[in-house]
């Protein structure tokens, strides 16, 4: 009986430790008020417009890289909403075409919708950054799995942004995209 109680009172310091270590000392820590004020200034209407190139890398659940990617982009908007037409081509020749819908509230606050998305995406511009989250089904030549996603990008002084998001299936991160999308030189 001791045995169990002294199991059970470290399953608990063991499960704490992680749930304090992945929501305050991690990718979820971040917030928007911490990037509030910071320059340069994300308007995603200026930076996520016209002819865009984005470049990543997708690390899978052990951190390897488990695929490379090049996407054009061409996002258009009127008003506040914005059209996002995406054609990803990985390294292992699969394409992958995608459209983003994204309406900005009144409230300040990003809607974000997507055919592979579960429900609608939310999110919020706050200085040099944007977040998302959204809930979203990979394909099933991907394995069909539905994923949290809490992606961020930071715009750079030099007009690229960096995008990173991690991907979270029952709470445990399964995935890491890192990307870079800047205008196209033509």
């Amino acid at each position: 009986m001791e045995a169990l109680i002294y199991f059970s009172l470290g399953a608990v310091v063991v499960v704490s430790v992680w749930l304090f270590r992945s929501k305050k000392l991690s990718f979820f820590n971040q917030n928007q008020n911490q990037y509030r004020g910071q320059k340069p200034t994300f308007n995603i209407r200026d930076t996520l417009s016209g002819e865009l190139l984005c470049e990543g890398i997708i690390f899978g659940p052990t951190g390897a890289v488990n695929s490379r990617f090049v996407a054009d982009m061409n996002a258009i908007w009127d008003g506040d909403k914005g059209i996002i037409n995406e054609r990803f081509v990985y390294d292992n020749g699969s394409v992958q075409d995608r459209k983003w819908v994204l309406t900005i509230m009144n409230s300040g606050k990003i809607s974000a919708e997507a055919s592979d998305l579960i429900g609608t995406g939310v999110g919020a511009q706050s200085g040099s950054t944007i977040n998302l989250n959204y809930n979203i089904k990979l394909p099933e030549d991907a394995g069909g799995h539905e994923l949290a996603v809490v992606d961020w990008m930071y715009l750079l002084p030099n007009g690229t942004i960096m995008n990173r998001s991690q991907f979270y299936k029952y709470g445990i991160k399964v995935g890491e995209l890192v990307a870079t999308i800047r205008k196209k030189d033509f």
